[in-house]
């Protein structure tokens, strides 16, 4: 039975990151165990193929491999968006046909890196994209790794089309929600991307957020989202300010800390792939420091350094 994005693109949603084992191969049992794990606690999709997921360092098969693990341990009781992102239209048409022969249920694409591109641009480009697949299409503005943002008149535009089906917003402006609802199709979902400005972001009538941190709390993240739309706001915001030391470490060195976070949950090994190298021992310590806080308080589970 279909059931419509607008249905399961909410709320704290994981952007996963890809375990390498000691050789560099990708630990698809370890990958298999997070996904796993975010099912349990009710996740209602998950992000592979992206941002934490190293996504630039994995070849076209190695995404399809992730992919496909993906779909296999969900079996269908979440839904996989998996990412196709590249500077390059045409390879990213060929990650979005191999996500979907792969069994994802939508695609995720970011403005296209480095090349900076004009608004003109990113709609042919997006256009592209979507008239190659069959599935939704989920834009990504993360102006800070593109350096050119995804314009509201452009996003106006490329949603004429039924097809591309929300955003992941990671512009950190917490306004843009209420600024674009009166011109956004029903049905169109707006997810933060960045963790630090996620309850602002919800609080102004965002969906939700694609997050890393929820890959270690998603518990809580998931409290915080329902208090949130129950208007609860004060206990959302306390919960969301207990984070913000260990949110703050994840942003200042993804994904690798936050594959040591998880390491210390003995998930997976904190392993990175080239240009990204594992924490050095004073950041390892400042995720430590924000782990015992939260442990401390009982958000989240005590683990061990």
């Amino acid at each position: 039975m279909f059931i419509p994005p607008s249905a399961w693109f909410t709320g704290f949603i994981p952007d996963l990151p890809t375990p390498f084992d000691s050789t560099d191969a990708i630990d698809l049992k370890a990958f298999a165990a997070l996904c796993e794990r975010q099912i349990g606690a009710g996740v209602p999709a998950l992000v592979v193929c992206e941002t934490a997921g190293e996504a630039p360092t994995l070849s076209s098969a190695e995404q399809e491999l992730v992919i496909r693990a993906a779909v296999d341990v969900a079996r269908g009781r979440v839904r996989i968006i998996a990412g196709a992102v590249s500077n390059s239209t045409s390879h990213a048409v060929e990650l979005a046909r191999r996500a979907e022969a792969a069994g994802a249920d939508a695609i995720m694409s970011v403005v296209p890196a480095y090349n900076k591109p004009m608004q003109e641009g990113m709609l042919v480009h997006f256009r592209s994209l979507a008239g190659s697949v069959g599935l939704p299409v989920i834009l990504h503005d993360a102006p800070s790794r593109t350096l050119r943002p995804l314009a509201d008149e452009t996003l106006l535009r490329l949603v004429e089309s039924r097809q591309f089906v929300g955003l992941r917003d990671g512009s950190h402006d917490i306004t843009r929600p209420m600024r674009l609802s009166r011109h956004l199709p029903a049905g169109f979902r707006c997810l933060s991307g960045d963790d630090s400005t996620a309850f602002g972001f919800i609080a102004d009538g965002g969906d939700g957020a694609i997050s890393e941190i929820s890959n270690i709390a998603p518990d809580l993240c998931r409290t915080i989202f329902s208090h949130v739309r129950q208007g609860r706001l004060q206990s959302a915001r306390y919960l969301d300010k207990r984070l913000m030391p260990l949110i703050a470490c994840l942003a200042k060195e993804s994904p690798a800390a936050l594959k040591f976070a998880l390491s210390m949950l003995g998930l997976m090994q904190p392993d990175t792939r080239l240009p990204i190298v594992p924490l050095d021992a004073p950041a390892r310590a400042e995720v430590v420091r924000a782990f015992a806080a939260l442990s401390d308080e009982e958000l989240i589970d005590s683990v061990g350094a």
